[in-house]
């Protein structure tokens, strides 16, 4: 997944905080337990259908547990034409850098 553009959570809490949106692709129940202030839930599964709930002006971010899900959101985001861009360590890093 090389092609698969990426930011770490110190850059995600500076786009967030000039209003970037974020898509979290994990399943409700992790959402539940923990997510970033503001992501929008979007569960993996769910992606392809819900493609256009996906802003298209400037980058998306895109973020799960540690980043593995996220990459293939990512992915397939991209070949919709949309600037999307995955969190590298996902919530957990998140959790961790006390954002």
């Amino acid at each position: 997944m090389a092609d698969v553009p990426e930011i770490d959570v110190a850059g995600l809490a500076a786009a967030r905080a000039a209003g970037a949106p974020l898509i979290d692709v994990r399943e409700p129940d992790e959402y539940a337990e923990a997510h970033a202030p503001g992501a929008v839930l979007i569960p993996l599964g769910q992606v392809p259908e819900r493609v256009a709930e996906v802003p298209t002006e400037g980058p998306v971010y895109v973020i799960c547990r540690s980043g593995g899900r996220s990459a293939r959101a990512v992915e397939h985001l991209r070949q919709h034409g949309i600037d999307a861009v995955n969190v590298a360590g996902g919530t957990l890093a998140w959790i961790e850098a006390g954002h």
